[in-house]
């Protein structure tokens, strides 16, 4: 006879300690269908919306119930787990992980609800085609973490798809954006404008936190947070002060103004302290050329040191696929000679061109490389240069003294002035777009491990 696991037992409270700002904004949204939290980051903006939400869910007459964030994995630590403030905490004893028609869920049923079951799907939202997974659904209430991540069809979806709740009550998070983003031009604004005209019928509730509206961070605690962000940045900016910037002007302000400050020459570093070299690699198009930079991870991940770069000359038609795996070969045996060859076991290349990754991988068979050459982890072009702008400001990032490309590169890239309403780098030949997604490609894998190596949590 199979054995039956016993709900786990309520053991502890949660350990809940908010703000007055905080309390008012969870008390105001009993009375809201459409409740915002935008701020800084740590200013405990989700658990509130957490709270909030699972209060609502206990006595909602509704079974169905949306959880959403950029990707499903983050939605389910950053909704489901929250650090022991969430959904699964909530309702501990009462709830547990499973399936409900295919969709990942959390089934809570117990004296919370009543006895009665209620279902939370949780979705993935950044992808175009994200709003085809609830598209069909019924939801009740629906709460979204860093909405302005999600893509622009889901978010519509996810309104449609709550129409004929009984209770209708949706919480959205996030950390400031592109003032001109299309989350405030058509909801959050739209709403906050709507309500002062007395226009938005059902109640919106709307507040704003910084870090320092977090009673539960020590001052010490708060000033290693603020001390990781680049005060030049956008996103120090955004994320501490907990402004809507647009980005402008240079993207690496603190590199471009004294680059001296992160470049170093061989002799100064410790070879012996190198946990692993990775190579990231841009295949060249009509106005762009082929690059490979090689990036060396210093005791595991607490720095980020470049060691290596390489464009290869030519113009369009002149540079075929034999001149990159030569080049490529040329390139990863010069850094055998200067480093130990073990370290370097992967190269990651654009996954756009598969043909000639496939060429290259038999070339360097062929020359008997130990390198695996591996499709990129392509992760969202501003983590990618958040990430760089982190790892410079907390003195974790260097750049050997030839690497001219990268260098100049760093120097000279810039935000795209014609496109206001986004964070997008200016692509237009004018900067070495080339060399930096090769840089980018080579940690792109490993930017969680390089956040949590430097103190800051995911």
């Amino acid at each position: 006879m199979a054995r039956t696991t016993k709900p786990e037992k309520r053991k502890k409270t949660i350990p809940y300690n908010f703000g007055d700002k905080h309390k008012a904004y969870i008390r105001k949204s009993q009375d809201c269908m459409i409740n915002v939290a935008e701020g800084a980051v740590r200013a405990g903006k989700t658990v509130d919306n957490v709270l909030a939400f699972c209060h609502e869910l206990k006595t909602t007459k509704d079974k169905i119930h949306l959880a959403s964030a950029s990707t499903l994995g983050n939605a389910k630590i950053i909704l489901g787990d929250c650090n022991g403030f969430g959904i699964e905490h909530f309702f501990r004893g009462q709830c547990r992980w499973g399936k409900y028609k295919g969709n990942e869920a959390l089934i809570i049923k117990g004296k919370d609800t009543g006895f009665k079951t209620r279902i939370v799907i949780f979705s993935g939202a950044m992808l175009a085609s994200s709003y085809k997974s609830i598209r069909g659904n019924s939801y009740g209430m629906w709460i979204g973490t860093e909405i302005n991540l999600h893509h622009k069809s889901f978010v519509q979806e996810a309104f449609n798809r709550s129409i004929a709740a009984d209770k209708r009550k949706i919480w959205w998070d996030l950390n400031p954006d592109n003032p001109k983003s299309w989350i405030y031009t058509e909801y959050i604004d739209k709403y906050q404008q709507d309500a002062a005209d007395c226009k938005f019928l059902g109640g919106y509730n709307y507040a704003h936190f910084t870090i320092d509206d977090n009673i539960n961070i020590s001052d010490q605690r708060k000033a290693e947070v603020k001390s990781q962000y680049d005060p030049t940045s956008i996103w120090y900016k955004r994320d501490i002060l907990g402004l809507r910037i647009a980005a402008e002007g240079l993207i690496f302000q603190s590199f471009a103004n004294d680059p001296e400050k992160y470049i170093i020459p061989e002799s100064q570093l410790d070879k012996s302290k190198i946990t692993s070299i990775q190579i990231g690699i841009d295949f060249g198009g009509n106005k762009s050329k082929t690059t490979f930079v090689a990036t060396a991870f210093i005791e595991g991940f607490k720095k980020l040191v470049v060691i290596a770069d390489h464009k290869i000359d030519g113009g369009k038609g002149e540079v075929g696929p034999d001149t990159i795996y030569t080049a490529f070969i040329k390139f990863v045996k010069t850094l055998y000679m200067r480093f130990n060859p073990l370290l370097i076991k992967f190269a990651w290349a654009d996954n756009e061109n598969q043909a000639v990754i496939n060429g290259l991988r038999v070339a360097c068979a062929r020359a008997r490389l130990m390198v695996k050459i591996v499709d990129c982890y392509k992760a969202p072009r501003n983590d990618r240069i958040s990430m760089l702008t982190s790892l410079m400001v907390q003195g974790r990032f260097w750049v050997l003294d030839i690497c001219k490309n990268v260098i100049g590169s760093l120097s000279e890239q810039i935000w795209d002035p014609k496109i206001p309403d986004r964070d997008e780098r200016l692509d237009d030949g004018t900067c070495d777009i080339d060399t930096a997604d090769a840089l980018e490609y080579s940690f792109s894998k490993f930017i969680k491990p390089l956040t949590l190596a430097g103190g800051e949590n995911i």
